[in-house]
């Protein structure tokens, strides 16, 4: 528990960086449980996820956001603008460059970006677990010199190396202050967006080509009854639409036979049972909203 010497400490981080820099898995060690979802497509991130760490000397509220980069959308526009809206509002910015690649324009242009800020910078070359000791001081050096930062940490959310440390950095840098969840809640997102996001996740894995881009989820209803099978549980049934922007690309989501939309569905229901402690029955249907990416009104349906 904190101590006069310490006392506690909570506040807001925002995870910012190139898609595919290891944000999400980040998150997601830091919380201790899986709050976003993970891919190697880029721009799985598509909203500010808020995990939530609780330490003994204080609360890490993490916003875990989509990569930013030059959008080629009107989607693109509007998750870098969640980007840009999620750093006016923080207490420290968690900058991450990955160990496995190249320092490239892409880092260059968030780092154009932080220049704008005044919040404290915290850079953390992340993958250290992908990547040689040479290649690791190498990216430090070289990471070192795009943004004036507070703290440089090298991290590997999945060998769980220095993610403690730097928790234990970033409570450092946060204001005295109560926690500001309680300390059963380990995410604010709403459940109806989890949902879509454990299936979206299940369906970027088993679909190729130009489709991951193409995908957005809604879900159309949830009933929550008891289990008959055993009436102390919770049997939870789920219609979800699975929507792309053209009519080639519905035959590319449901497989021959319907084989991949079977298999988004098996794959997506082992995480949406841990969510929802208890069976669940997915319905899955393909909807062609056509050129969705580009259309206000569908992207506000869709919650973008």
């Amino acid at each position: 528990m904190s101590t006069p010497d310490a006392p506690y400490r909570s506040g807001f981080v925002a995870l910012v960086g190139r898609p595919n820099a290891g944000k999400t898995t980040l998150t997601n060690r830091l919380v201790g449980d899986k709050v976003g979802i993970v891919s190697n497509r880029p721009q799985t991130t598509r909203h500010a996820i808020r995990g939530v760490v609780h330490r003994p000397d204080g609360q890490l509220v993490l916003v875990d956001t989509p990569g930013l980069h030059k959008p080629k959308s009107l989607l693109g526009q509007r998750l870098n603008d969640v980007v840009r809206d999620s750093l006016a509002d923080v207490d420290v910015i968690v900058f991450c460059i990955p160990a496995d690649q190249p320092v490239g324009a892409g880092d260059a242009f968030i780092a154009r970006q932080l220049k704008n800020v005044s919040t404290p910078v915290v850079l953390v070359v992340t993958k250290t677990d992908a990547a040689s000791k040479k290649a690791i001081t190498a990216q430090l050096i070289a990471a070192s010199q795009l943004v004036e930062a507070r703290e440089v940490v090298p991290v590997s959310a999945v060998a769980d190396e220095q993610v403690d440390l730097l928790a234990e950095l970033l409570v450092g840098m946060l204001p005295e202050g109560p926690p500001m969840y309680p300390e059963d809640q380990l995410t604010d997102d709403d459940l109806e967006r989890q949902i879509a996001e454990l299936v979206r996740e299940a369906a970027l894995e088993k679909v190729r080509q130009e489709v991951p881009h193409s995908l957005a989820v809604s879900v159309e209803e949830i009933i929550r009854k008891p289990d008959p099978r055993d009436p102390e549980a919770v049997f939870t049934e789920l219609h979800v639409l699975l929507h792309c922007e053209r009519a080639s690309q519905k035959p590319m989501l449901l497989g021959k036979g319907g084989a991949t939309i079977k298999a988004i569905g098996s794959e997506a229901r082992v995480g949406l049972e841990h969510l929802l402690g208890g069976r669940v029955h997915l319905s899955l249907h393909v909807t062609v909203l056509g050129e969705w990416q580009d259309d206000p009104k569908k992207l506000q349906r869709l919650g973008y």
